[in-house]
């Protein structure tokens, strides 16, 4: 039988609001650090392909330069920042998992597989 569930309180709700802001702070941080890492990344090889490469330096204007920089570094941002917030639910729930649904271990029988299985 499942337990009751616990009354929502002030207090429940000022922590469930105070834990949202710490993990989009984090996840915020995360993002910004994927972004300005990215930004070098793909800045030095557009940059120098633009130098070096008579196709690039004819076909990428300043503007297209800017925008692949610009495109990396902000889908890395997003693709960290949700990475971040995933991993912090996933955290979270399992913290605030009833004890029942923490036990991961398998208990099953000695029986790997079905007899229709077996050799």
């Amino acid at each position: 039988m499942p337990a009751a569930p616990t009354p929502v309180t002030s207090k429940s709700l000022d922590q469930q609001l105070e834990l949202a802001k710490r993990c989009s702070r984090e996840a915020a941080l995360t993002g910004a650090k994927a972004a300005a890492v990215a930004t070098i990344v793909s800045a030095v090889p557009t940059l120098a392909s633009v130098r070096m490469s008579p196709w690039a330096k004819a076909n990428i204007n300043p503007t297209g330069q800017a925008l692949i920089i610009s495109t990396v570094a902000g889908m890395a941002y997003f693709i960290a920042a949700d990475k971040k917030i995933l991993s912090l639910a996933r955290q979270h729930s399992y913290e605030n998992a009833p004890d029942h649904l923490k036990d991961t271990s398998y208990q099953g029988t000695a029986r790997l597989h079905p007899s229709f299985f077996r050799p």
